[in-house]
């Protein structure tokens, strides 16, 4: 397309967009009438992200736009917000005088963050509940005699076992810079709504990564109009093809109109920050939990990468503009981020926040399901994956364990094994690793040892946690409407917390690590899971020559990690180890044991059974993450019993999809 025509299309989109919005608000005016009786002012209509904003001057509208809201987005068939002309927000210091007189003093507020741009008045408090109030009552008073809109939030649990300074970062750089989001969404909302210039006619897939290899996830989803990203990872296994095929052709960064992000593990959200490096300023949408998860791997990452004297891909600064560009959604909520395209997020059981996510192009074109990772299966942590769905045509699946030797033990055999090991190694007066992915796993693990110490069927011992695992505890007890039901009650109604149990010592130094291997029998769960980086590393290497000790390993071992080197090589094995760019040779001594049951991924049999229970039924099944023979296998199983059309793409290999 010449420069020209590219021009020519710029000055259509930017006229087709005011003309819009002009048709816009008389389109809603005569729908408040319908609804009302009556012509209520609205002083503007914007575009902000997803959302179609309505600004008013009428206080009564505006109290009572609950009532309103569903009512147009149903017609509008958009998320809409209906706000209030800042100048009429009552002064924040009255306003919080008037919130602390509606709220009692057993809800523990903790701040408050009061956003004039959005209208907004974020409240943090120890019981949300209390400050909601009985079906919504405070909020509606808080509304009312304030006329700020309020949102709570819950405040983060403290304890010497759990950390929360990347939450108050998060919340600090998200709700301390409203101008330059407010820009940032006026902007996105104008590309999202935009007048589509193209009737769209095909849908294409390019793989940039995470195509037979687990890790550096990265798929371009294509239409004549939109060009979407599911998820951007890295590669932790490998130190040459650890970055996705950014530079392929079909990949124009200023063409970019969303970043979708499954889950937080660094194989999917891991190169995200790069994109920011890159000048992608777009919309990064993921859940809340994702949110402050991503940015706690990443930064983590970084600092890993410093110590061990690695360059920096990327940049604390970078991440910072990752933040105030991500939307965060809730699960089953239909979002516009394209002009024919929505998703929804559903719960993929993988980890806190995980989203299967549900694509809709066009007026009824194609139906894509994105799963991420995910499980099939409920765990202490988290309720399984979900697998209904409105429409499907094409399901683009993991098969981290796709073959059919991945048959993963029943969680109590794998439980009862976990500690049989550690009991075993602790009656020898042994220590033992548990190398741990920081999210996930690391919960999954502590819920189960400190089960085990309540019942007496583990030895008495200290148990101690490294790495980020404290400030992970912090956010999944911030958000326990994300977690498993059971575990929800726990924390919710019982005021039983198992992160929070004074079991658990966090442990942060290097001199504290040699310290607690001086003193005797214990457990240490540390980051990272695989043995790429952070602490577990360290221990590894101090413990390795120990006959007394062990290491057990809960989670996949990606090929080329040094983790997977260990399993592979076992007690009397030797592994290569580089320390400030010298090189060692380790002697195993230790006992070396792989526990598979406490896997976040589905096994061959789920994997299996998802896709023959997933409704509707897709008719074509495109198989990523997963080593090569592994999704080849998985692909022919599906091929042969579940009757579907299954391909295997190649990395910068292209599918269409209608």
């Amino acid at each position: 397309m010449t420069t020209y025509e590219n021009l020519h299309l710029k000055i259509f989109k930017e006229k087709g967009d005011m003309m819009e919005e002009e048709g816009l608000q008389q389109k809603i005016s005569r729908v408040i009438y319908d609804l009302t009786g009556n012509f209520v002012k609205i002083n503007s209509v914007r575009y902000e992200g997803p959302y179609i904003v309505i600004y008013t001057d009428n206080i009564s509208f505006f109290l009572e736009s609950d009532n309103y809201i569903a009512e147009i987005a149903k017609v509008l068939k958009e998320r809409v917000v209906i706000r209030l002309e800042r100048s009429l927000l009552l002064d924040p210091k009255k306003a919080k005088g008037e919130i602390e007189k509606i709220v009692q003093k057993e809800a523990n507020i903790e701040r408050y963050y009061f956003d004039s741009v959005f209208g907004e008045v974020i409240i943090e408090a120890g019981k949300p509940g209390l400050v909601i109030g009985q079906k919504g009552e405070n909020l509606q008073k808080i509304k009312e005699r304030t006329l700020w809109t309020p949102k709570v939030i819950r405040k983060p649990v403290e304890s010497k076992i759990v950390k929360s300074s990347i939450i108050h970062a998060v919340r600090h750089i998200v709700y301390g810079n409203s101008a330059q989001r407010l820009s940032f969404y006026t902007k996105a909302g104008g590309r999202i709504h935009r007048i589509p210039v193209f009737k769209n006619s095909w849908v294409r897939m390019i793989s940039l990564g995470g195509s037979k290899e687990v890790g550096r996830s990265c798929f371009l989803l294509q239409t004549q109009e939109s060009n979407i990203l599911l998820d951007c990872g890295i590669n932790l296994g490998s130190k040459r093809d650890f970055l996705p095929y950014l530079g392929a052709p079909e990949l124009d960064i200023d063409e970019l109109d969303a970043v979708v992000v499954s889950h937080a593990h660094l194989d999917h959200c891991g190169a995200v920050p790069l994109l920011f490096k890159y000048g992608y300023r777009g919309p990064v949408y993921c859940t809340e939990p994702t949110r402050d998860l991503m940015a706690l791997l990443q930064l983590d990452y970084i600092e890993v990468a410093r110590k061990e004297g690695r360059p920096l891909i990327y940049t604390f600064k970078d991440i910072e503009e990752e933040l105030l560009h991500t939307i965060p959604l809730e699960y089953e909520t239909v979002t516009n981020i394209s002009p024919e395209v929505k998703i929804t997020f559903y719960n993929a059981g993988h980890v806190l926040g995980s989203a299967i996510t549900h694509i809709h192009i066009g007026e009824g074109l194609h139906n894509i399901v994105y799963t991420g990772d995910f499980k099939f299966e409920r765990t202490l942590l988290l309720e399984r994956s979900e697998y209904r769905f409105p429409r499907l045509e094409t399901l683009i699946m993991e098969s981290t364990y796709g073959s059919v030797k991945n048959i993963l033990p029943p969680r109590e055999k794998s439980e009862a094994l976990l500690i049989e090991y550690i009991n075993k190694t602790l009656r020898r007066e042994g220590t033992v690793l548990i190398p741990v992915l920081g999210v996930g796993r690391a919960q999954e693990i502590l819920l189960i040892l400190e089960k085990n110490f309540n019942r007496k069927k583990l030895i008495e011992a200290p148990v101690y946690v490294d790495g980020m695992i404290a400030e992970a505890n912090a956010i999944h007890t911030t958000y326990p409407s994300f977690l498993s039901e059971s575990l929800r009650n726990k924390i919710l109604h019982r005021s039983m917390n198992p992160f929070t149990s004074e079991l658990f010592t966090p442990i942060s130094s290097r001199e504290a690590r040699l310290d607690i291997l001086q003193q005797g029998s214990a457990i240490i769960l540390a980051t990272s899971g695989m043995l790429t980086g952070g602490p577990s590393v360290e221990y590894f290497k101090n413990m390795a020559s120990d006959q007394r000790n062990s290491i057990i390993f809960v989670s996949y071992q990606v090929n080329g990690t040094l983790g997977r080197e260990v399993q592979r090589q076992g007690k009397g094995g030797n592994v290569y180890m580089t320390n400030d760019g010298r090189g060692e040779i380790i002697r195993i001594e230790m006992d070396v044991y792989t526990v598979e049951g406490f896997s976040g991924h589905s096994d061959w049999m789920q994997l299996l059974s998802y896709a023959g229970k997933i409704q509707p039924k897709p008719s074509r099944v495109i198989i990523v993450h997963g080593e090569k023979s592994k999704s080849q296998e998985l692909a022919h199983a599906i091929r042969s019993m579940r009757k579907i059309e299954t391909t295997v793409p190649t990395n910068l290999e292209g599918v269409r999809l209608c």
